[in-house]
This record gives structure tokens, sequence and C-alpha cells, in this order.
């Protein structure tokens, strides 16, 4: 099951100025609001617009990511352990992610195309 996606932009107010329309009409609501990025949902986040976390400008790829909701922190660990193995690259080891919530508990790596994607959990086990 995908937890969120993600895409990158370069102008946080150019994107909520096309982006909360959009979503207001697909019965989507902002959830969050942070000056790096917009959240949106119904009751959790499903679709973010964020400036890409290294810094750089986003492009197509630069900025997104996709999302899987594991089961519990022993599945998100066998996530990265398995991605590794299969020709992965690391680009977060499995860990508490306090930036983004209290108890959000995620690995990240890259597949062998660069495209980043997650494992996420937040039980406590």
């Amino acid at each position: 099951m995908i937890h969120h996606v993600s895409v990158g932009t370069n102008d946080v107010e150019r994107a909520r100025a096309f982006y909360d329309p959009l979503m207001a009409l697909l019965g989507y609501r902002s959830l969050r609001d942070h000056p790096h990025s917009l959240d949106y949902g119904v009751t959790d986040v499903m679709f973010s617009v964020e400036t890409p976390v290294d810094g750089e400008r986003a492009t197509a790829g630069n900025g997104t990511h996709v999302c899987f909701e594991a089961a519990d922190r022993n599945a998100v660990q066998e996530f990265h352990r398995l991605a590794l193995e299969l020709g992965g690259t690391d680009e977060g080891a499995p860990g508490v992610r306090p930036n983004y919530d209290a108890h959000y508990y995620g690995a990240f790596v890259r597949d062998p195309d660069g495209n980043k994607v997650e494992a996420v959990t937040f039980s406590a086990k």
C-alpha cells in the first residue's frame, strides 16, 4: 500500500496557488503547511509538494519519491536491507525521523535507476 507521493517545487507559494484549488476540487485539503512543503489528504497526508531536501533545484526526479506503508519497524528494516541486496543504494538508514513526526520510522533507498523510494511505519514496534 502506498503511504504518500511527493513531487518537487522551486516555489512553494506558486505551487500553493496551483494545488490548493485542484486538491479542493478532488476532495483533499491542506493538512500541514510548512515553509518548505504543502501536504494534502483527507485524514492523513497522501500527496506533498516540497522543495528538495538536498537543497538542489527541483526537477522531474529531484524531490520526488514514493513512500510505501510498512506494517512495523521490522518491515522497514527488511525493506532497506533487501533493497540494498537487490542493487539499490542507501539514501537514509532505518530510523526515527523526528523532523517529520515523533513516531515516523522510515528508510530511504534509490532503485537502480535512481528513483527514491521509502518505507515508513508509525508503529512503536
